[in-house]
């Protein structure tokens, strides 16, 4: 068997194959070619899910005949003028987008600089570039790609449906377009439009929640806390969803690194983190959190898709992350996401009603506010004739103990349904609140106070406990041996494989301490940081909230309902219990209005 050197247009379309898997990632290495140019529009069409056309057309500023050739050779670009790559400023830096696609392809380029009296078209058909031609095209650049894969015909038995690929490009437009919120984009399948994002205006922090909530949905930005802040250099802004409004997976969570989409492990760790003790597990925030570091700190020179990105000190990055999220949460004291009450509203079912006289039931149905306004007008007595004498209605609100429900944002208790629920008046409309769900985040808070003040209390074991390891996780755990005194584990080496534990923390009684220093051990492998034993205490803080709350079925008097509203509306966090449920309702006067027809 002989060494040989592989052809030319073979190694293009191998190296092809690890930048453009699928035709969104065609399209989002040609969008990000456009904002590097100072696009103010990009334009995208898209037929068959990418398979046999797609067109990327810019007002950028455009290339000349002779970039145009550089443009389409391997590892040619405008965006490292100083061969650096640890200063990296462009989503662009590789060289590697035009040939790559040009090589499985067929690849037409027009485009023209400002001060140019006309276009150039230059073509490439599975990596043979044809010399460019004169056109005609205002200034800026269009891209057309056909066919492809057709020279590299087995990558196209691995696309999926049209309608899955065209949902893939969807997604890389979203991403970039909220990156990039004073850009306009506008995606169509040639036969309708799939996205219209105009430019947003403003500053960057109004026209980025424009845009999210153009791209998320508008209940985003009712529903979103604004993140600003900075620490050595790195600076964090975007907006983090409350923990009530949340979702069943990670679909709406989206993080960007100067400015780039990025999909990195560590960076949604911490996001897990920060909202560990007001979600469940199984629940998502729903976030756009945008960082901006120092070039020479990040590298986002990790894959060639440059979705991946690595930081020099990844605690500096999680820091700042979990504790701007958990200050953002903690000063959106007792709110609940607005959509509770419209998904409580929608839980809502008439029943079917039974005719007075029996028979079959009669379905029912949303009554005109005309109508009922006429059905009352029928039922009222006739003129003339006096109406029966009532019995006088003494409202509770007369009630001088009862307080004023202005003075309070969760209202004043007026009474307890089924020994479970707090029925509140507010200004404007009603409060329901969950006694045991609110009074169990309330006593965690408490206990989370007391261990920021006093310290986390030890205490020792009788009998010293031994826990077998591998030896790489003895070494990382006896690594961090005064982290872990702090955090209330006292432990030291029992030979090669093998730890003892001498003093736990007091909070923990008894636990289960082979699983606790396997977990701990796991993640000082995956984040090199000694965090799982904090979150092991934020989780028997809420276990023992919860045998310490209020329970379902206990009456309380009026005095101790309104102390509960008074000491929620005082304390973070507050609008949901720890795995994101709400502890409230609301419903203003208008929802109820409609629940009874009136609106």
């Amino acid at each position: 068997m002989t060494i040989r050197r592989l052809p030319e247009t073979l190694v293009n379309r191998i190296a092809a194959g690890e930048v453009i898997e699928r035709p969104a990632a065609a399209v989002k290495e040609l969008v990000e070619n456009a904002i590097d140019a100072g696009a103010s529009h990009v334009d995208i069409t898209v037929a068959d899910g990418g398979r046999t056309a797609m067109t990327i057309s810019d007002d950028g500023c455009g290339m000349t005949p002779e970039e145009l050739v550089l443009a389409v050779e391997r590892h040619a670009t405008s965006k490292l003028p100083n061969d650096d790559l640890v200063d990296i400023r462009h989503l662009g830096f590789r060289g590697e987008a035009l040939p790559s696609i040009g090589a499985v392809s067929r690849l037409f380029i027009t485009s023209r600089t400002a001060d140019a009296t006309e276009a150039w078209r230059l073509g490439v058909a599975g990596g043979q570039v044809a010399p460019p031609v004169p056109a005609a095209h205002p200034p800026g650049t269009r891209v057309e790609v056909r066919d492809l894969f057709y020279a590299t015909p087995a990558r196209l038995k691995f696309l999926k449906t049209a309608r899955t690929e065209m949902s893939r490009v969807s997604e890389v437009i979203k991403r970039l377009a909220m990156a990039h919120p004073h850009i306009g984009f506008t995606l169509s399948d040639g036969d309708r439009r799939r996205l219209d994002l105009p430019p947003e205006q403003g500053d960057l922090f109004s026209a980025r929640l424009g845009r999210l909530g153009a791209v998320i949905g508008r209940d985003f930005g009712d529903n979103a806390l604004a993140i600003n802040a900075e620490r050595e250099g790195l600076r964090l802004t975007g907006y983090t969803g409350l923990p009530t409004f949340n979702r069943g997976n990670a679909a709406m969570q989206f993080l960007f690194v100067n400015g780039r989409p990025v999909n990195d492990r560590m960076l949604f760790g911490a996001l897990r983190g920060a909202y560990r003790d007001f979600l469940a597990s199984d629940r998502y925030p729903v976030v756009a959190l945008f960082l901006t570091a120092p070039p020479a700190i990040v590298d986002v020179n990790v894959h060639p898709a440059k979705t991946e990105v690595r930081f020099r000190d990844n605690g500096l990055v999680r820091g700042l992350l979990v504790g701007a999220i958990k200050h953002a949460l903690a000063e959106a004291g007792h709110r609940a996401a607005t959509t509770v009450a419209e998904a409580t509203l929608g839980a809502i079912r008439t029943e079917p009603t039974i005719p007075l006289g029996g028979g079959r039931p009669m379905p029912s149905a949303v009554v005109d506010p005309g109508l009922a306004e006429d059905l009352q007008a029928l039922h009222a007595p006739l003129p003339g004739i006096a109406a029966a004498p009532m019995a006088p209605i003494i409202a509770p609100e007369d009630d001088p103990a009862a307080g004023d429900v202005s003075d309070y944002p969760l209202g004043v208790a007026r009474g307890q349904l089924h020994a479970t629920y707090i029925v509140a008046q507010t200004a404007d409309g009603i409060v329901i609140v969950d006694q045991h769900a609110a009074h169990e985040r309330l006593v965690e808070e408490r206990i989370k106070t007391a261990l920021a003040t006093d310290g986390v209390m030890r205490q020792g074991l009788l009998i010293p406990e031994v826990v077998e390891l591998d030896e790489d996780a003895v070494d990382r755990l006896l690594a961090r041996t005064d982290e872990l005194v702090d955090l209330g584990l006292v432990i030291e080496g029992f030979g090669p494989g093998a730890i003892v534990v001498r003093e736990t923390p007091a909070l923990l009684g008894e636990t289960d301490l082979q699983g606790l220093v396997q977990d701990l051990a796991d993640d000082l492998a995956a984040l090199d940081e000694a965090i799982a034993l904090r979150d092991r205490i934020g989780d028997v803080c809420a276990t023992m909230a919860c045998h310490g709350s209020v329970r379902a079925g206990r009456r309380l008097n009026r005095d101790e309902m309104n102390a509960l509203l008074r000491e929620m509306e005082a304390t973070p966090h507050s609008g949901q219990c720890s795995h994101g449920r709400p502890t409230y309702v609301e419903l203003k006067l208008n929802d109820i209005e409609r629940l009874f027809g009136r609106r």
